[in-house]
């Protein structure tokens, strides 16, 4: 059974940096595009950045030029490096991933999240 587990989230005062990491068990298949959401309390779960197999990336408004998401297709893992966090940045971090047949997502599978909490 695919499993993606986050971890690094944590208590951070404004300005700072955290790195979180996802990594992924039990795969039967290639990773394709690897992709972090976030949410916070009372919100929506929002997407944050996403990273293709190949290393092209895409980040929301939110964050570009603060974080960046990287992948280690050897490790069967991904990253955010985030940097110059913001106290609107506290939310739970969830890693997220599709299983891909002939071009279409069958599976979709998420991690339990990691908590980012940013103080001021």
């Amino acid at each position: 059974q695919v499993q993606l587990v986050e971890s690094g989230g944590g208590l951070v005062q404004a300005g700072g940096s955290l790195r979180l990491s996802c990594a992924a068990f039990g795969l039967t298949f290639d990773l394709d595009a690897m992709y972090w959401y976030r949410q916070a309390p009372g919100m929506q779960r929002e997407w944050v950045a996403d990273i293709t197999r190949g290393g092209s990336t895409n980040y929301a408004d939110a964050v570009k030029g603060r974080f960046t998401i990287s992948r280690d297709n050897a490790k069967n893992s991904a990253y955010l490096q985030m940097n110059s966090l913001k106290p609107e940045d506290t939310a739970v971090y969830f890693c997220h991933t599709n299983q891909i047949q002939w071009d279409v997502p069958v599976r979709s599978f998420w991690g339990r999240g990691t908590q980012v909490t940013v103080f001021s």
